[in-house]
């Protein structure tokens, strides 16, 4: 019998109307290879390849990971759009795919934010907008730092998100558990961290430390700059 973690259970088993998706192939355009306009495509991330504390193996099963998060939301989104018009919208069936598509998207856009504030070499610009508002509202970069990677190592499953509210500029570090739980409405996600299992298990077993201390190396802060407002 085939061992599941718990992503991989959630992954393929999902809600009951997440499974009638997957069971009948004529619900969805996506699942036939054609996309409707609004369709999603998987980003290529293959700069990653070679980053230094982080295997091949690792980075592409994690891409693996974030295509099925693609398909999935164009799927749902293919099928909600389907029986909102034929309107079945007061149907089990419909409520545990609305239900579901939260989930799936936003798995889709953290796993983007994510691969998208990695590559990156060197430390944070000392003269930078990121490292100013990181020291105003946490004392020191130091401080910053030692809070996030506190929040990284916590026990459980999730991402280490460090947000800025919009409604006075305030960044805080979060931790959000599932994909579609947790996150501050309406605030703009800065520097992501990946601490599911598959961000790290493959390269480092239990030392989860050790997987931010690679994540740290390999920040692209021009990137998470640049969603600083």
């Amino acid at each position: 019998m085939t061992t599941l973690d718990r992503r991989q259970f959630l992954t393929l088993a999902g809600m009951s109307g997440t499974a009638l998706l997957m069971r009948n192939p004529t619900l969805s355009l996506a699942q036939s290879g054609a996309q409707t306009a609004a369709s999603y495509a998987p980003k290529d991330y293959g700069k990653l390849l070679g980053m230094e504390g982080f295997s091949e193996t690792l980075l592409k099963n994690h891409f693996t990971l974030y295509q099925g998060y693609v398909t999935n939301t164009n799927r749902l989104i293919d099928t909600l759009n389907r029986m909102r018009k034929e309107g079945n919208t007061n149907t089990p069936e419909y409520a545990e795919l609305k239900r579901r598509f939260g989930w799936e998207f936003n798995g889709m856009r953290l796993h983007e934010y994510y691969f998208e504030n990695l590559a990156g070499k060197g430390e944070l610009d000392g003269t930078g907008k990121l490292f100013k508002k990181i020291s105003e509202d946490f004392g020191s970069f130091d401080a910053w730092e030692k809070d996030f990677k506190a929040v990284g190592a916590m026990r459980g499953i999730g991402w280490a998100i460090l947000y800025q509210d919009p409604a006075n500029g305030r960044l805080m570090n979060v931790w959000i558990n599932e994909h579609d739980m947790g996150h501050p409405a309406g605030c703009m996600p800065i520097l992501i961290l990946d601490v599911f299992e598959h961000a790290f298990m493959i390269d480092y077993g239990l030392r989860r430390a050790d997987y931010i201390g690679a994540f740290f190396k390999n920040i692209h802060w021009k990137s998470a700059e640049g969603r600083l407002k």
